[in-house]
Order: C-alpha cells, then structure tokens, then sequence
C-alpha cells in the first residue's frame, strides 16, 4: 500500500520546485512516484508547474548544432575520401590472381589500373563528392535558384526579341 501524503511531502515539493528541480528529481529525492508528486503540485494554488519548454529547446538546438558538426566532419571526411580515390586513377598498381591448371599465383604490374578499374573509381570519386555535397553544399549554393531564375527570365526575354523581330503577314497582297 502507497504512503500517504503528508504536509512534509508537500512542504518538500514546494521547496525543492522553488530551487528548480524537475519533476522526476523531485520525486527521486522524496522517494515517490513522479505522478505522485505532479498530483502533488497540482494541489496547490496556484499549481506548481513543471515547464520544461525552455529547456527542452535549448537541448533540441545543442542537439541541431552537434548533428551539424558532425555533417561537416563527415563532409570533409568524405572530400578526402573523394581526393584518395582521385589519385589512384593514373597511379601505378598491381593485379595478382590465383591462375592457371595448377592455381599459381601471378601479379602483373601496370602503369595506371584498367579501364573498367578506372571507371569504378571515378564513379566512387563521384559518390563521395555528391554525398559530401549533401552533407555540406559548397559556398554560394544559396543563389542557385536566383541564378536559375534570372536565367530563365533572361532566355525568355531573348525568345520574345526573336520573336518580336520576325518579319509578321499584315494580310496584305500576296502578289506584288
């Protein structure tokens, strides 16, 4: 059977909200359950509240801020990835194989990798780019779309001159 509530418990909860402890530290301190001390402060007049909007959204931005750095660190990881992969396109490597009846080793060495060996590279050169792109755009890339605008505006205007500039029928004589 559940203690009952006393004035202590009470006098307890107003003094240990007054000091600013949460609801869940304020029952670990009183040993009781965290809705016994909500009920608790909801007898009081006025209630005592537990806001914790003001907490929870300093901790949602230090939370936002550290994803951010950690989609940078790993933007710039993945650039560096990019640059390694990138030189290995015309650096000299090895190829072995177990080959043969008898399944002898062989290795041949080569000037820069095949051509297929190459296109894998570059293709994973450009993966780690893009991806490194998404975690942190490159610098400007907030003007994009008023570039892609104007653009647009600009071959308009220019459709339109040609346009405006064409000889037009007047209905006249076909004949002359």
């Amino acid at each position: 059977m559940a203690r009952p509530i006393d004035d202590h418990d009470r006098e307890q909860v107003r003094t240990l909200h007054a000091a600013g402890k949460s609801r869940n530290q304020i029952a670990k301190a009183l040993r009781r359950s965290p809705s016994t001390v909500s009920k608790i402060a909801a007898s009081f007049e006025p209630p005592l509240v537990f806001d914790r909007a003001a907490e929870v959204a300093v901790a949602t931005e230090v939370r936002r801020a550290d994803l951010a750095a950690r989609r940078t660190a790993l933007a710039l990881t993945l650039q560096g990835d990019a640059e390694q992969l990138r030189a290995q396109l015309w650096a000299p490597c090895r190829y072995g194989e177990f080959a043969g009846k008898d399944g002898t080793w062989q290795q041949v060495d080569l000037d820069r990798p095949r051509f297929a060996d190459q296109r894998q590279i570059i293709s994973a050169t450009a993966t780690a780019v893009t991806q490194s792109l998404k975690l942190a755009p490159a610098e400007g890339g907030e003007g994009v779309e008023q570039v892609k605008s104007m653009l647009g505006a600009l071959g308009e205007a220019l459709t339109q001159a040609a346009t405006d500039d064409r000889p037009h029928d007047d209905g006249g004589d076909a004949g002359g």
